[in-house]
């Protein structure tokens, strides 16, 4: 089994990456799991994972229950957090129970988020079972839910104790879920390790067929690359911001949709356009707005959608967290592995990019 560490001082923990769920009952041993468990799903992976995953807690003498939610972006929400809650107080958790987050990136966020204010804080372990989640979301303790069309604005950092990786959870992942995770995974190649952004250029027929060692390997580097950010910058007071690249008009195409796109496919989107607005100003070449174009296109990703009218997207983009004095962020690209942070971009540079994302007249 692989292993990374990802080093926080008090908060540190370890993220294993397998192709199985074998060694979960030793990974909880080593950590010195409590007896009394929620396993929080929902309930698309439910009839999965779950009641696997639940039998081998059982097995090893863990008190463990299992909570399912309804499955969908739209149930990434404060009533769905209080579910998750009242399934602890019914579980009789008290303050050395633990959650065991199965599923992808929702349940992440919203089982951490829970576990975050239940008794002012309890332990909770990510168990990804998405490329997505797998990728991003599972690593670097953010927990949040949507709320009042703004996505994730309502959180908290949350580190978990445990990342368990089973690889072989993406057999059973649609399509499309599979390319909303590979989004990012090029982002992070693009954001801080040209290496990494030629592996998976490299390598997409191993990638994409799902052979084990190498999803493992590129988890592990994908995972590191991440790791790295964050030790750096726990709660994003700088450093980590750039993994945002992307999700300044990704998050906003997310919105305008009703989230009916995938966040990955969104934030694929958003990369494509954050590298006009730099190649527009001289930033990069046009080879490098084709290349992470094209490595998009390989890995099955839409290069233009048809985005609702300018003002409608612009003003999901007003709603964005991550505004600095009214000011909208931007993590631009400089290189492959090399990004800026910026708060200039003009009002005209992202609808003249609105044009080139919906193939609409551009003078490029």
């Amino acid at each position: 089994m692989e292993k990374l560490y990802v080093d926080l001082g008090k908060n540190s923990y370890d993220i294993l990456f397998s192709d199985s769920f074998d060694a979960l009952s030793k990974a909880l041993e080593d950590i010195k799991a409590p007896q009394k468990l929620l396993v929080v799903t929902d309930s698309n992976v439910a009839g999965l994972y779950a009641e696997d995953v639940n039998t081998l807690l059982k097995t090893r003498g863990y008190d463990s229950a299992v909570y399912a939610f309804k499955a969908g972006e739209e149930n990434k929400r404060m009533d769905t957090v209080l579910g998750i809650c009242g399934a602890c107080v019914e579980h009789e958790m008290d303050r050395k129970s633990m959650i065991v987050a199965l599923g992808g990136g929702v349940v992440g966020d919203m089982a951490g988020f829970a576990a975050s204010i239940y008794m002012r804080g309890i332990d909770f372990i990510q168990i990804p079972t998405t490329l997505l989640a797998q990728s991003d979301s599972s690593v670097g303790g953010k927990t949040g839910i949507d709320f009042m069309d703004s996505k994730n604005i309502l959180g908290s950092f949350h580190q978990p104790r445990l990342v368990y990786i089973n690889v072989n959870t993406l057999r059973t992942l649609p399509k499309e879920q599979f390319i909303s995770g590979m989004g990012e995974v090029i982002k992070h190649g693009i954001i801080c390790d040209s290496d990494f952004f030629d592996y998976i250029e490299n390598n997409s027929g191993h990638i994409k067929s799902l052979d084990s060692d190498t999803l493992i390997n590129m988890d592990k580097i994908n995972c590191s690359i991440k790791a790295r950010v964050v030790e750096r910058d726990e709660k994003e007071n700088g450093l980590r911001a750039i993994l945002n690249f992307g999700h300044t008009i990704g998050h906003a195409v997310e919105s305008a949709y009703d989230f009916k796109m995938t966040h990955g496919e969104c934030v694929g989107i958003g990369m494509i356009g954050a590298s006009y607005i730099a190649y527009k100003r001289g930033m990069i070449a046009e080879k490098m707005l084709k290349r992470t174009e094209n490595i998009l296109a390989m890995y099955g990703f839409r290069t233009r959608v048809t985005l609702p009218p300018d003002e409608t997207v612009f003003a999901f983009m007003q709603k964005d967290k991550k505004k600095i004095a009214g000011k909208l962020k931007f993590v631009l690209p400089v290189g492959i592995g090399d990004v800026v942070q910026t708060t200039d971009v003009t009002k005209q540079e992202i609808f003249e990019t609105f044009k080139y994302i919906s193939r609409r007249e551009s003078n490029i």
